[in-house]
C-alpha cells in the first residue's frame, strides 16, 4: 500500500481564505498502481503547490473545476520511473527522474487543445501530492540532470507558464519585461526572460523580496508599496516608452497599471488573479494604443521542453521559498494561503 492526500471538503464556506481550510485535507491508503501497455508508474519525489492548488482545495467557485471527494491535490510534480507497461516508450527508463505534465492534451501549436476538465489535481484527475501515480507516455519529460527533485517539482507550474507568457512576443536584448511580485510564476519569468537577454524590471512589495529579484536577474527593481502608480515609474526607466511585456499575476487590482505601463503595441499576459475583483476599464488603451491582454492557460509540451533545455544550458534554478517534509503538507498549504512566501512552496514525497 501507499500513501496520498485527498481533499473531502468539511469547511463549507468553499473560500480558500478559510482560516479553517485545512480540514479538507487528509491522508489515506491507497494500493500502488500497475502501468498500463503505454503508461508508467512514478514514484513521485516531491509535489510544489500553486495558487490553485489552494482553489481545488477549498472547492472554490473562483476555479472553473469542481472538486469531487477523494481528489488527490496539486498539478505540480517530479520522481523516478519504477515500472513501465511493455508498449511504454519509457520502459528502458526505470529509475530515470522525470517531471510530470499537468496538463494531458497540449503536445505543441494551440491553445485550443487544453481542457481545464483534463488538468492534475482538479475534477476528476488525480494529482500529484501521492507516493505513485500511473501516467500515460506523453505526459512525462526528462527532469532537468542539474536539478534536485524538489527543485525539478518546481519547475513545471512556474517556468512552464513563465516560457507560455515569454513566447507571446519575440524575447531578446531589446525587449524590456515587467513582472509583478515574486511568487513562483514571476521569479521564473525573471529568471527566464534575462537567460534569454531581456531587460527585466521587477515589481513587489518589500526592498528584501526585490533583493531576490535581482539575484534572479532583474536589472531594475521597483517597489509597488512606496511606488504605488509603479507604471509611471516603468515609463521612467524606458525614456516613456513603455515594457514590451508585463506578467499580470494580479487581476483586476493590478490590470490598469499593466496596461498603462506597456508601450503601444506591447502584451499583457494574464496569469494570476491574487488580487480582490473590481471593474476596470482599459478599453481606451487597448484601442487606441494597439495593446494586447492575452489570458495565459498552463503550457505546452513542447514549451516545458524548452523549459528543460534553458534550465541546463544556463544552470538555472528554481527559487525554493520553502520545503516541507511529507507529513508538513497541511502546513506548507497554510503557507500558501497566507500569500506572503517569495519563491515555491514544496513537499517532499
Amino acid at each position: 500500500m501507499a500513501l496520498s492526500y485527498q481533499i473531502n471538503v468539511i469547511d463549507l464556506s468553499h473560500s480558500h481564505l478559510s482560516p479553517t481550510l485545512l480540514s479538507n485535507l487528509s491522508v489515506k491508503e491507497i494500493p500502488i498502481p500497475i502501468p498500463g501497455p503505454t503508461s508508467v508508474v512514478v514514484r513521485i519525489r516531491a509535489a510544489a503547490l500553486n495558487f490553485r492548488d489552494l482553489l481545488c482545495l477549498a472547492d472554490s467557485p473562483l476555479y472553473p473545476v469542481r472538486t469531487p471527494p477523494g481528489l488527490i491535490p496539486c498539478n505540480d510534480g517530479a520522481g523516478e520511473i519504477v515500472s513501465a507497461g511493455l508498449e511504454s516508450i519509457w520502459k528502458d527508463s526505470i529509475g530515470k527522474a522525470v517531471i510530470l505534465l499537468p496538463s494531458r492534451d497540449w503536445i505543441n501549436g494551440d491553445v485550443g487543445a487544453v481542457d481545464m476538465h483534463n488538468i492534475l489535481g482538479s475534477g476528476v484527475v488525480n494529482g500529484t501530492l501521492s507516493q505513485y501515480v500511473v501516467v500515460e507516455d506523453p505526459w512525462l519529460i526528462r527532469a532537468p540532470k542539474n536539478l534536485s527533485f524538489e527543485e525539478s517539482a518546481a519547475l513545471p507550474g512556474a517556468a512552464g507558464t513563465a516560457m507560455n507568457v515569454l513566447e507571446s512576443i519575440s524575447i531578446g536584448g531589446n525587449t524590456t519585461v515587467v513582472t509583478q511580485g515574486t511568487g513562483g510564476v514571476s521569479c521564473a519569468v525573471i529568471q527566464y526572460a534575462a537567460a534569454l537577454g531581456a531587460r527585466v524590471i521587477a515589481t513587489s512589495s518589500t526592498d528584501e523580496k526585490l533583493q531576490v529579484a535581482k539575484k534572479l536577474g532583474a536589472s531594475e527593481l521597483i517597489n509597488y508599496k512606496t511606488i504605488p502608480d509603479w507604471a509611471d515609474e516603468v515609463l521612467r526607466l524606458t525614456g516613456g516608452k513603455g515594457a514590451d511585456l508585463v506578467c499580470d499575476v494580479g487581476g483586476s487590482g493590478t490590470l490598469e497599471q499593466s496596461v498603462k505601463a506597456l508601450k503601444q503595441g506591447g502584451t499583457a499576459c494574464l496569469v494570476g488573479f491574487l488580487t480582490q475583483p473590481k471593474p476596470v476599464d482599459v478599453l481606451m488603451g487597448l484601442i487606441t494604443q494597439a495593446k494586447i491582454l492575452k489570458g495565459i492557460a498552463v503550457f505546452s509540451r513542447a514549451m516545458l521542453a524548452r523549459i528543460v533545455d534553458l534550465t541546463e544550458e544556463h544552470d538555472l534554478h528554481p527559487y525554493l521559498g520553502k520545503v516541507f517534509e511529507w507529513e508538513e503538507a497541511p502546513e506548507a498549504f497554510e503557507l500558501l494561503r497566507k500569500q506572503d512566501t517569495v519563491g515555491k512552496i514544496v513537499i517532499r514525497v
